[in-house]
């Protein structure tokens, strides 16, 4: 837990000069976590390269898209899908293509979700810090209070944890004065959500974390996971 805390002492300061920088140093900082993210994803679910690479390609698109041409996001989004569909179709991948095809969308869609963060701006930077409150609140609770499961996807998280999670992030939403019922239902369901839906995926492949670069956290979808599902609750109920 030590070294856990202190990769999060390093990376609060450069997500908040992110914010603090504006819209491009948020889309940089978004940019830059999307590709790591695809590239644990594209990992975890043994996607080809060429798949990886247009995926990786294809998140960062959307993302510039969101921050300066918001008319066009659906357009990108369009283009993205398109190129990850004709990659299995060229290479004629008829065992595996389906599942390529499958695999790449999801991560198109779920990883896509970060393009949200540039257009949110200070709500979303108020969104990463409640999220982070609650993950970190819903750890040590669901250990000490124990109970129920939260799903069998994710053995080690408890109903106790998950809701005195929610209620410590729904606590830093009013005291940045950025409540309101989307970012409050963002926090206290998307990022639960969020974080079985990575779950999900390394079930899927058998792993227990997507990375081990990132000090005493895995990889970078296992800080994201929850943030993710927040972005996409928010972005739904907006």
């Amino acid at each position: 837990m030590i070294v856990r805390w202190c990769a999060w002492a390093v990376g609060v300061p450069v997500v908040t000069a992110a914010f603090w920088w504006g819209r491009l140093g948020v889309a940089l900082l978004a940019g830059v976590v999307a590709v790591i993210a695809v590239l644990e994803f594209g990992a975890l679910t043994r996607l080809p390269r060429a798949d990886r690479a247009v995926l990786a390609t294809a998140v960062p698109g959307l993302i510039v898209a969101a921050a300066w041409a918001p008319d066009q996001v659906w357009r990108v989004g369009v283009v993205g899908a398109l190129a990850l569909a004709a990659v299995p179709l060229v290479t004629g991948d008829a065992e595996q293509g389906l599942r390529r095809l499958g695999t790449s969308l999801l991560g198109l869609v779920w990883l896509g979700t970060l393009a949200a963060l540039a257009p949110l701006g200070t709500v979303a930077l108020a969104l990463f810090a409640a999220v982070s409150v609650a993950d970190v609140m819903a750890f040590f609770a669901g250990r000490r209070l124990g109970g129920p499961r939260l799903s069998p996807l994710s053995p080690a998280k408890r109903w106790s944890g998950t809701l005195c999670g929610a209620a410590a992030g729904l606590g830093v939403l009013a005291l940045l004065s950025a409540w309101s019922w989307p970012a409050a239902a963002a926090v206290a369901v998307g990022g639960p959500a969020g974080d079985l839906v990575e779950s999900l995926v390394k079930r899927g492949a058998g792993a227990k974390d997507s990375g081990q670069w990132l000090a005493g956290s895995g990889g970078l979808l296992d800080r994201i996971d929850s943030l993710v599902g927040a972005l996409v609750m928010m972005v739904v109920l907006r």
